[in-house]
């Protein structure tokens, strides 16, 4: 298995252990590690079998204003945004902590999911499994669900937010 790690995280891929797929031909990501997780898949010239996205970051639905924002209070104290940021998504623990930059704040932000390329990915035969909680606070997860349910197998997990 390949695993992509959230913004602002590290070697988390164990708090998903119940949802991955462990095979030499699985490539997972969470959060920002799923934008990571799909460019890889899309590129990767080696056999895929299975692309899991956990909790996908997605912020289509959300507008300049609040992106400029994000990024003006990461300028200001990167330390206090990712704390704030990791205890928002329901991780007040600090074992997984990875110092973000700022260029990664705005890849998390700006990235664009593209439809075409979800479907390349399904008609080379890679089978996308994406995860959502219902009461994901970080993202909307009926868009997320709407967003995907033509490409991928949809786990919406009842009761459970960001980080299922």
């Amino acid at each position: 298995m390949k695993y992509f790690s959230g913004f602002c995280l590290q070697n988390e891929s164990e708090l998903f252990d119940k949802f991955t797929c462990k095979g030499d031909f699985c490539v997972v990501g969470f959060s920002y590690g799923a934008q990571k997780a799909f460019e890889y898949a899309f590129t990767c010239k080696q056999r895929i079998d299975k692309l899991q996205l956990i909790s996908p970051a997605f912020f289509h639905e959300q507008n300049d204003k609040f992106k400029k924002l994000q990024t003006i209070f990461f300028k200001k104290d990167s330390d206090e945004y990712c704390k704030n940021f990791l205890k928002s998504i329901g991780l007040e623990y600090m074992k997984f902590f990875k110092k973000a930059t700022q260029n990664e704040l705005k890849e998390l932000l700006y990235y664009e999911w593209d439809r075409d390329r979800l479907r390349e990915l399904t008609n080379r035969g890679i089978e996308i499994e994406v995860y959502i909680g219902a009461d994901d606070k970080t993202v909307d997860p009926l868009h997320v669900k709407k967003f995907f349910q033509e490409f991928a197998t949809i786990y919406f997990i009842k009761d459970k937010g960001h980080m299922l």
